[in-house]
């Protein structure tokens, strides 16, 4: 398996985990539950997603794939349970290793990719990199 498909993979999990969480979140009286909805649909599923779609078309070496799926499943392992605990140091790291999953992403070759299509996808990093820290200053603001 290429960290591509695994990227890919665990996107459209993330996509199906986040539906689940949104499921149970009314039912259970749980506070932080769509919070964590959006985020499992959105940071883990849907942009994993894409970025595993366009690690597909780097020829490049896959080990950079595969440190940018480490980076981006343990970061954001970590952003929601500090925010769930409400540990923003937690948040911090895990936001720490978003941005090294980013920078990963970011460097993936995607020459054969329609131009249209590479600047929607440097649109959508860009978007992630400026929630990055957003998220940590609300982390902080909210303990």
């Amino acid at each position: 398996m290429t960290s591509a498909r695994a990227l890919t993979a665990l996107g459209a999990l993330g996509v199906v985990a986040g539906g689940l969480v949104a499921a149970v979140t009314g039912p259970m009286d749980w506070t932080k539950g769509s919070w964590a909805a959006a985020y499992l649909v959105l940071v883990v599923g849907v942009a994993q997603y894409v970025m595993g779609r366009f690690r597909a078309v780097d020829d490049g070496d896959d080990r950079a794939g595969w440190v940018q799926l480490a980076g981006w499943n343990l970061g954001s392992a970590l952003v929601i349970g500090g925010t769930l605990v409400t540990t923003p140091l937690l948040v911090d790291g895990g936001s720490v290793l978003l941005v090294v999953a980013l920078v990963l992403a970011l460097r993936a070759r995607v020459a054969r990719v329609p131009s249209a299509a590479a600047l929607a996808y440097r649109a959508l990093l860009l978007v992630l990199a400026i929630s990055i820290p957003v998220g940590m200053v609300l982390s902080h603001l909210r303990s």
